[in-house]
């Protein structure tokens, strides 16, 4: 299954400094993302660097899960992107100067489709792919909110 790529962005009024100093370490991402409870690196990962692996632990209402990331591209000051092992997806997050602040993009791409496991498993417990990715697009939109704020802040 192939669905569309999600995309948000959203300009701060901040240096992009301090931007990706908020997003180049995956494991804040529970600081801004609804679902995201937490992520810690996992044995053997110190830094943050292409192949480091992390763990997170998701909320959803009732239901809670698992998931395992590994860093696939890392760009300093500009680009982190991480594959989610379960489902395939790449989330992706890029900084960009934007007049005197910053323009930060979130990205989720699908370019293996996602696994036959979570589309079931989506189906199944989140009201199917269509719902699922409107939830997706809001906690796309709430996650760039809480980063602009805390970046403004």
């Amino acid at each position: 299954m192939q669905p569309a790529a999600l995309e948000d962005s959203i300009e701060i009024a901040a240096s992009p400094d301090v931007v990706w100093a908020l997003v180049a370490d995956p494991r804040r991402m529970a600081e801004w993302s609804p679902q995201v409870v937490s992520v810690r690196l996992r044995e053997g990962h110190d830094t943050i660097e292409v192949g480091t692996e992390f763990t997170n632990r998701n909320e959803l209402g009732e239901l809670a899960w698992t998931t395992h990331g590994t860093v696939v591209r890392l760009d300093p000051g500009r680009e982190l992107a991480f594959r989610i092992a379960e489902n395939w997806v790449v989330w992706s997050y890029t900084v960009e100067p934007a007049g005197e602040g910053t323009l930060l993009v979130e990205r989720r791409e699908t370019p293996e489709g996602i696994s036959d496991v979570s589309a079931q498993w989506t189906d199944k417990y989140l009201g199917g792919q269509e719902a699922f990715t409107d939830v997706m697009r809001d906690g796309v939109h709430r996650t760039l909110e809480a980063i602009k704020a805390a970046a403004e802040g």
